[in-house]
């Protein structure tokens, strides 16, 4: 199922990015499609094919990183990482129970990358599963390989809040309000299902499906521009509990 690039650009240009799409956003989503068609395929067939989670996927990026398609670091400063994740900051507990320790581990493992990884134990844990060494190089998630790898092998395999595309996207369900919750409960879940729609209708353009069982999956058309919004990135936050399974990683609810 490889996906025609020129088709999909030209499908997403107008209802997802208001007519224009720069050089810096065509690389980065360039990179995720072709990472799609190359890595995936070594994956579960079944799971890799649906271009649901493909859809899904871009959403939450789009959302995400702001519109810029590219990794990123959560928006804010030294201040608002102290507030929201240091020891020093507000929120001290929630701080110490995952992981952060030191006084500047809020700065040092703030969120980056295409979902926002966050904390020093998710840090850990991602670097553990991927073979990188993200603890001692946080700045390592921002990379553009690396960040396609969290958010392909995090969305599918349920990282971040325990929920996964499986979850939402099967041969019996479609849910793409709720498929939200595998990164930030139901924060801003209406806008990224939009998102998603319009990213689905295009893939399908671009890889020349025909649409599946309308009453299942068929996305309404997207309206005809889609609104951008000036939304701060969600943080891959974590309950204050006793570590858990990498796979049942929680998140921050959101803000």
């Amino acid at each position: 199922m490889t996906i025609n690039q020129k088709s999909f650009f030209y499908a997403i240009r107008k209802p997802l990015f208001e007519g224009r799409i720069s050089a810096s956003q065509v690389m980065g989503l360039s990179a995720i499609l072709t990472a799609w068609d190359r890595v995936l395929p070594g994956r579960d067939m079944n799971q890799s094919k649906d271009l649901r989670h493909l859809a899904y996927m871009l959403a939450t990026t789009h959302h995400e990183t702001g519109r810029k398609m590219q990794p990123i670091r959560e928006l804010g400063g030294s201040i608002y990482y102290r507030k929201m994740y240091d020891i020093t900051g507000d929120r001290p507990r929630l701080a110490r129970a995952n992981g952060n320790t030191n006084d500047g581990d809020g700065a040092r493992y703030c969120g980056r990358g295409f979902v926002q990884l966050t904390w020093k134990s998710n840090y850990r844990r991602a670097g553990e599963k991927l073979g990188l060494d993200l603890l001692a190089n946080p700045d390592l998630a921002l990379a553009l390989q690396p960040a396609i790898l969290i958010l392909f092998t995090g969305m599918t395999e349920g990282w971040f809040t325990g929920k996964k595309l499986s979850d939402y996207f099967s041969a019996s369900n479609a849910d793409w309000f709720n498929a939200r919750r595998i990164i930030n409960g139901a924060d801003r879940a209406s806008l990224v299902a939009d998102y998603a729609r319009g990213y689905w209708l295009a893939l399908q353009t671009a890889t020349q499906q025909m649409p599946m069982d309308i009453s299942l999956t068929q996305a309404p058309a997207p309206r005809t521009v889609l609104p951008h919004r000036r939304i701060r990135p969600s943080a891959a936050l974590k309950r204050p509990q006793p570590p858990l399974p990498f796979h049942q990683m929680p998140m921050d609810p959101g803000r």
